[in-house]
């Protein structure tokens, strides 16, 4: 069986043993509504005022009961199962996006990387409501991604809401997507690392990207991770990224169903950056593969992590085929996973040692509660486990005002700025002129180059 673990319905994820469980339910009982299934299935059949397609229709039940269970849990069919496959080897074609349902909508966790939908401006949090004119509302993850799927070269015009703005109708030409999931480049005296996905490939091309910076930078200072936007995907791809930074110790675990279903997974001796400071940049579209990343070498203390709270997507799924994938595959949660402390990520996300908004947008996204996006806003979420719960809505402690140069990403800036105080964030600069700093407790006030930081 080939398993992955999923990122809401349409990214890929994590891998975990299956445990097939017998119903609470009496065998009858289950027997009596089967038999009720079929009943409804054939009175729909024969009196329904124009003909049905019956295979549609029960893959339309089936889609519900999947996501009756969680948000990440699905049916998918045969085109959507070879779709997920596609994206572990790192290539399929369409307009880029990762995206999960709530409340029935569809909303994106996140666009990838120079793909149609990035360029268009998409972002984190957009809900699609009409794709080609025709309202999207009720749609399942895998209907609309049927929709935004197509040969190279078509288009699609896809309608996106987002908070305090208008509708917009965008027109997405569909690409063939050779993800590359790792970039690098040398900024100033440090390493800048990008982790879009992570795919089969991803161990392989990181390994690279630290290569090609040594080699352009000899005097390397440190790195930035920057795992943003990241939507998640393979477990075994985020075990590598982990052990590249890590000589030692548990990356993560994964806790079933039943308490012997516990599966550890640790690093192997070496870093390849030889113990260099790292710094870890996340958001809220950061999720499942991403947060066991950061809360590796979070726990481990071998990371700073800088931006905003994390997605909080910590469940397990294994994608499991039906009839060798031919009836298409079940996604179905299985597990929940923990970092090396013990802490389930759960509804919860990884906090940020220095909390640090891109824009003024997404500090009011921070501090709406009913705007907020992770999957703590989800009804059917799985619960934490653990008893704890996700920061509510609140200011950040740091975002750019009105006087700040939008063309800057502030909150990579930040994360240098963490890399030339070593890591200790006690030495870390004061924020530049145009920032907006918020004490704990106090209203959010501009920075005028107070002494509530030293400087380098």
């Amino acid at each position: 069986m080939r398993k992955l673990l999923l990122v809401g319905c349409a990214a890929l994820v994590l891998g975990g043993s299956a445990a097939v469980a017998t119903s609470q339910t009496p065998r009858n009982e289950t027997f009596r509504m089967l038999e009720l299934f079929g009943d409804v299935v054939g009175i729909v059949e024969q009196a329904y005022v124009v003909p049905v397609d019956n295979k549609k229709l029960i893959e339309a039940a089936l889609a519900g009961m999947m996501t009756a269970l969680d948000p990440h849990s699905n049916y998918l069919p045969p085109s959507n199962y070879d779709e997920l496959r596609e994206r572990t080897e790192g290539q399929y074609s369409g307009v880029g996006l990762t995206i999960t349902s709530e409340g029935g909508l569809v909303k994106v966790i996140s666009p990838m990387d120079e793909s149609p939908a990035a360029k268009a401006g998409v972002q984190a949090g957009d809900v699609i409501s009409a794709i080609e004119g025709q309202n999207a509302a009720g749609l399942t993850v895998s209907q609309v991604s049927e929709k935004l799927r197509g040969a190279a070269g078509t288009s699609v015009r896809v309608t996106f809401l987002r908070d305090g703005e208008e509708p917009r109708e965008v027109t997405l030409t569909r690409e063939i997507i050779k993800v590359q999931s790792v970039t690098g480049r040398v900024e100033g005296d440090f390493g800048y690392l990008r982790v879009s996905t992570f795919n089969e490939n991803t161990g392989r091309e990181l390994s690279e990207a630290i290569a090609k910076i040594k080699a352009q930078k000899p005097g390397v200072k440190g790195y930035v991770l920057d795992l943003r936007n990241n939507g998640g995907g393979l477990l075994n791809a985020a075990i590598d990224v982990s052990d590249a930074f890590l000589e030692r110790g548990e990356i993560v675990s994964q806790r079933g169903r039943k308490p012997e279903q516990i599966q550890r997974y640790s690093a192997k001796p070496g870093d390849l950056t030889g113990g260099l400071p790292l710094v870890v940049l996340v958001n809220y579209g950061s999720a499942s593969a991403s947060e066991i990343v950061a809360g590796a070498l979070k726990d481990h203390e071998r990371a700073t992590i800088v931006g905003l709270t994390s997605f909080g997507k910590g469940s397990v799924q294994t994608v499991i085929p039906l009839r060798q994938g031919r009836d298409g595959a079940l996604s179905i949660t299985t597990a929940r996973y923990y970092t090396p402390s013990g802490a389930s990520i759960q509804k919860i996300g990884i906090e940020p040692d220095l909390e640090v908004a891109r824009s003024e947008a997404e500090a009011r996204i921070v501090s709406r509660s009913s705007f907020i996006y992770s999957e703590a806003a989800y009804a059917t979420a799985l619960d934490s486990s653990i008893g704890a719960e996700r920061k509510g809505p609140h200011t950040p402690r740091e975002a750019p005002g009105e006087a700040y140069d939008k063309e800057k990403d502030y909150q990579l800036q930040r994360a240098l700025d963490v890399l030339r105080a070593g890591g200790d964030l006690s030495k870390l600069s004061a924020p530049p002129e145009g920032i907006v700093v918020t004490e704990p407790g106090s209203e959010p006030k501009a920075d005028e180059g107070s002494e509530e930081t030293p400087e380098d």
